[in-house]
């Protein structure tokens, strides 16, 4: 089967373990970034199976009419980057496992971000280079208050980090969520007003839906202290576009640290955060780690290989398999 593989951007994919179950078949993995339909289109215009890493490339209905030999598009996670109905109407599986387990990597990097935000860590490495000698004061996390918004699978393990630090933490979202905090021993805060008030760091995990965008808005952000610290590394839209820079600007929150942007890849420092001292930036890294890319792959390549066998799983628009 020809099966070509996108936006592999640290050329890693091939060195994974579970890249042997894919031997025997022809695979082709791209390096670099392209949203352009035409050049998609030529690209993949011999693909049998499309493996894709995340959201990183949309699929739209105009480049699925291009490619009348694809059978299967697979990947994990959510799917807003992908026309499945499209996908449906050119006989096309879109298979996509959700994961049963938290992404550590996330919420790994959502900590190191916090501490690298409060302690100042990245500026002060950029001043030593430069020849100075501790040129600012940061800020200790034990003691202060830890807002997570969307207690999810993430949400609970980042809540988790903040008690071993001796944070107090509050949780604020949907009543579905406060009760799973509650359920856990995590206090819930009285309000949405009291919870941007009260919260010395404010991290977001939630998934990016209809409901959820703009769900931060800015008199949510006016609202947190001038020292507090707002970390985004679920998604960009989960904030009013532009309310964030505005937000830092007048000082309300103080500082931020981000790992999602509104359109990635962000090339050549092309956007306003990255031009800003109070705040760290990285690029979407939070589930690029080893360990989460086996697991990714190993999942993807699984649903190729189950298509293979005549038992396609994960498939996400069954009608197409009552098409066939």
């Amino acid at each position: 089967m020809k099966i070509a593989i996108l936006d592999d951007y640290q050329n890693v994919v091939p060195a994974l373990a579970c890249f042997s179950r894919l031997a025997g078949h022809s695979v082709k993995v791209w390096n670099d970034h392209t949203k352009e339909v035409g050049k998609l289109a030529s690209r993949l215009r011999d693909a049998e199976a499309l493996v894709l890493i995340r959201e990183r490339t949309p699929i739209p209905a105009a480049l699925v009419a291009k490619l009348p030999r694809l059978k299967i598009i697979s990947q994990n996670g959510p799917c807003p980057h992908i026309d499945v109905d499209a996908c449906t109407r050119h006989g096309v599986i879109v298979s996509s496992g959700q994961g049963s387990r938290p992404s550590y990597g996330t919420a790994e990097l959502t900590w190191g971000l916090m501490i690298c935000a409060m302690r100042r860590i990245p500026q002060e490495v950029a001043a030593l280079k430069a020849g100075r000698w501790q040129s600012s004061i940061g800020s200790a996390l034990r003691g202060r208050t830890l807002g997570v918004y969307g207690y999810g699978k993430i949400g609970a393990v980042v809540a988790g980090y903040g008690r071993a630090f001796g944070m107090k933490v509050l949780i604020w979202g949907r009543e579905t969520t406060l009760a799973g905090a509650r359920a856990d021993g995590v206090s819930a805060a009285a309000s949405r007003q009291e919870f941007f008030e009260q919260c010395d760091v404010v991290t977001l995990h939630m998934r990016l839906t209809d409901e959820t965008r703009g769900i931060v808005a800015a008199d949510d952000l006016a609202r947190m202290k001038p020292t507090a610290l707002l970390v985004n590394t679920s998604r960009a839209g989960l904030i009013a576009p532009g309310a964030l820079e505005r937000a830092l600007r007048a000082g309300r929150p103080g500082l931020a640290a981000v790992d999602v942007y509104e359109k990635e890849p962000v090339l050549r420092g092309r956007h306003p955060l990255l031009k800003m001292d109070n705040v760290v930036c990285t690029p979407h890294l939070g589930y690029v780690e080893r360990d989460g890319y086996e697991i990714l792959f190993g999942n993807a390549f699984e649903q190729v290989l189950a298509y293979l066998a005549g038992k396609p799983i994960n498939v996400l628009n069954p009608a197409v398999l009552w098409k066939r």
